[in-house]
């Protein structure tokens, strides 16, 4: 029987840095001679122990996505950004075919509202010894509104959100599909960051495995909705076809591009 609930070490908690809030501290990665228990590297991308392991009964790791410091996912280069999702779902894998881990969690976190404390682009690797996030997953947290479709991945806005209001889905069949894989996510992070309708400056990225499939779920944070906290209903608003609509003509249409 798998556990539910993580255990947050308060001690440990204390001691990390946090550039978010706080911009006079000075950026923990960006002293890349000074990064200790690295795993892999390749090119400015670096994979390491997490020097603050919050969470108990957990494996934790860093990627580091560049050694720029001002960076972000929309705005990556093609290359680097292909580059990227290939290394970390390469890691994220390895982690869950070792047998080691009850599950494997694989997310970023971007902005203030996003549950982060350091500014520098980086996703999080985390093996759980003792919790399945299986078990709270279900197939229709990916389903929804077709945004595009290439290949074999499907770019979706949810109709079954798991929180409520706004959540963006892509579908990777095929692991030669990364490239398109990749793209999904980067649009759907730029249209939060820069033409979603209520300004937006935090998201979420989750990685999940689910059957033979794996997903990608990018989440636009905001104060999460009383009824979600108090009652985990989740909401759902009127307007998904005219996001659609709007994702569609902004970034599939020939007009535009994500990437300047």
């Amino acid at each position: 029987m798998s556990d539910t609930h993580l255990h947050f070490n308060t001690g440990i908690g204390v001691q990390k840095p946090n550039s978010i809030r706080n911009k006079d501290i000075s950026c923990p990665f960006c002293a890349r001679e000074e990064l200790t228990d690295i795993i892999a590297v390749e090119d400015s991308i670096i994979l390491l122990k997490n020097k603050f392991p919050v969470l108990e009964s957990s494996y934790q790791t860093v990627l580091i996505e560049t050694d720029q410091c001002d960076g972000e996912l929309s705005i990556y280069s093609e290359e680097h950004l292909v580059r990227l999702i290939s290394f970390g779902l390469k890691y994220w894998l390895q982690m869950e075919k070792s047998g080691e881990y009850e599950s494997v969690l694989f997310f970023k976190n971007h902005g203030p509202l996003s549950g982060g404390s350091i500014a520098h682009p980086h996703m999080q690797i985390v093996g759980l010894r003792n919790i399945d996030y299986k078990e709270k997953i279900q197939a229709e947290d990916f389903e929804g509104l077709l945004i595009h479709e290439e290949g074999n991945t499907v770019f979706t806005l949810s109709t079954s959100p798991r929180i409520g209001f706004y959540e963006f889905n892509v579908k990777l069949a095929d692991q030669d599909d990364i490239p398109h894989f990749a793209k999904c996510i980067q649009t759907a992070a730029h249209y939060i960051l820069n033409a979603f309708p209520f300004p937006s400056n935090s998201y979420n990225l989750f990685f999940y495995k689910l059957g033979g499939d794996i997903y990608a779920k990018i989440v636009p944070r905001y104060i999460t909705t009383p009824i979600f906290i108090g009652y985990s209903i989740p909401q759902v608003p009127n307007n998904l076809e005219w996001m659609r609509d709007d994702i569609k003509v902004r970034y599939f249409s020939g007009k535009f591009k994500v990437r300047p």
